[in-house]
């Protein structure tokens, strides 16, 4: 594991870019985990009769890709992850690869807590380039070294 990016290290503008795909068993163990079993999720047969011609994944789902990457970048430095707002764009079905590029709006000095707030925005689209979903994140860092 890499060590994460401290608040002193963070620029406004910059980027961070992760990909992953989305399984079956991803919108699966999130219907359990969420205890949201609506059939657009878990009823092949009944959702491809709807809009979009099958079963996708939660936005729970899509969100939690997004939000995962934060955990990452700030591996061993977030403090809080205080923000999260979220709109989606298109669905996500099983086999879809995410990107989510994360980039660095604002920084705030907080003193008392040893480093500041980060304020993110962040869009995640598909493996055909089409955005599935936007966002706005804010967390409190502290500083590294």
């Amino acid at each position: 594991m890499f060590p994460g990016r401290g608040y002193n290290e963070l620029k406004v503008g910059d980027k961070f870019e992760s990909s992953m795909t989305m399984t079956e068993t991803h919108i699966v163990l999130g219907a359990g985990l969420f205890g949201d079993f609506n059939p657009l999720h878990v009823n092949e047969t009944w959702s491809k009769q709807g809009k979009f011609g099958g079963r996708i994944g939660h936005g729970y789902l899509t969100s939690n890709v997004m939000a995962a990457q934060m955990g990452m970048i700030l591996h061993g430095t977030a403090i809080a992850y205080v923000e999260h707002a979220i709109r989606f764009t298109a669905p996500v079905k099983a086999g879809d690869t995410l990107t989510t590029t994360w980039t660095v709006t604002l920084r705030e000095d907080k003193p008392k807590h040893n480093g500041g707030m980060v304020s993110f925005s962040g869009v995640c689209v598909n493996q055909d380039g089409a955005k599935v979903a936007d966002a706005d994140c804010k967390l409190l860092v502290k500083n590294n070294g």
